[in-house]
């Protein structure tokens, strides 16, 4: 398994692996689905591109005989920390260890070209599963929580109104 940093290629597969991975009932194959909770998309062409196009951030993807099988997203947030997002695992092959492989090369990336000593990210507060999957690489709960985006259909169309983030972080 390769993995690489994305490039503007790449991003109309990447926006279909993230899709699949995250939304509908493509996403009910694996355990790592938003799809009870939002309908809608996860994200689009245009932010993707946008992402790839930052220099301050990246998204990396695993690629396998099948292509683009993972990614991730890694955002450096200020001098000492950087956010890591998008995790996405084809719903094929999931609980293979890529998804954990992914957030070692981001944890990595966030050291080496954006100097960061701590990564963050957020979770839906309703995923218990996801959020213990964390915990378990390292992450903690850190006490704050985030709105979520509720009227914003550019990240999901929800189906409760109580949504909303809860802040994980891990020294690196």
């Amino acid at each position: 398994m390769e993995i690489r940093r994305a490039g503007l290629a790449d991003i109309v597969t990447l926006h279909r692996l993230v899709e699949r991975s995250y939304r509908g009932d493509s996403a009910r194959k694996g355990w790592t689905h938003e799809a009870d909770l939002l309908g809608g998309q996860r994200t689009d062409v245009e932010a993707l591109s946008q992402i790839v196009g930052d220099p301050a951030q990246r998204i990396l993807v695993a690629i396998s005989a099948k292509g683009i099988v993972g990614c991730v997203h890694v955002n450096q947030k200020d001098v000492h920390t950087a956010y890591l997002g998008l995790l996405s695992v084809d719903p094929d092959v999931q609980t293979g260890g890529l998804g954990k492989s992914l957030i070692f090369e981001a944890e990595q990336l966030a050291r080496s070209e954006f100097g960061a000593r701590m990564m963050e990210m957020t979770v839906i507060s309703q995923r218990g599963e996801l959020i213990a999957y964390y915990e378990r690489r390292g992450y903690a709960l850190t006490g704050e929580s985030r709105a979520f985006p509720l009227d914003d259909e550019r990240f999901g169309l929800p189906v409760t109104r109580d949504l909303s983030f809860v802040v994980l972080a891990k020294v690196l």
